[in-house]
């Protein structure tokens, strides 16, 4: 079972890569990953808690898989042991030109609790949707600031 949630964003993907790497900040603007403790290696665990809409908090502890600079994080989750309900979650970034950039966030559920799942896929998905447009807020309004001091300053 695959989820996936995409949209464009109006900032350089560095600027994107910026804010989705910034982990000690994620509770300043994401609502579905609202923190997220992580080293950056890939192999090393990482923790997330996840604020599922109109459901609960989700507190997991994933192994990061990839982390390719302003192109992909990568991680894979399970609940209480591999086989029973597992995710392999992603953030990829796609630039479309200096200043655009497509965001796709997805992830491949597997499981033999994933046909009794259908209510907490549905909240995720929705938290998907909800992460980017809080991504793309927050990514636009910084490029935005950006943009605004190199005006100032070749005035």
């Amino acid at each position: 079972m695959e989820i996936r949630s995409e949209l464009a964003i109006a900032a350089p993907a560095a600027e994107v890569w910026g804010i989705l790497t910034d982990f000690p900040r994620y509770q300043e603007w994401n609502p579905f990953i609202t923190e997220i403790k992580c080293d950056a290696i890939v192999g090393n665990p990482l923790e997330l808690l996840l604020s599922l809409p109109e459901g609960r908090d989700h507190r997991l502890k994933a192994k990061l898989l990839r982390i390719e600079q302003d192109y992909e994080l990568r991680f894979r989750a399970h609940l209480l042991f591999p086989g029973l309900f597992d995710g392999e979650h992603f953030l990829r970034l796609q630039t479309l030109n200096p200043k655009l950039t497509r965001f796709v966030q997805g992830e491949d559920f597997s499981g033999v609790l994933l046909r009794f799942s259908g209510r907490t896929l549905t909240q995720v998905a929705r938290g998907f949707d909800y992460m980017n447009e809080a991504l793309k807020r927050r990514a636009e309004a910084n490029a935005g600031h950006a943009r605004t001091d190199n005006h100032r300053q070749q005035a």
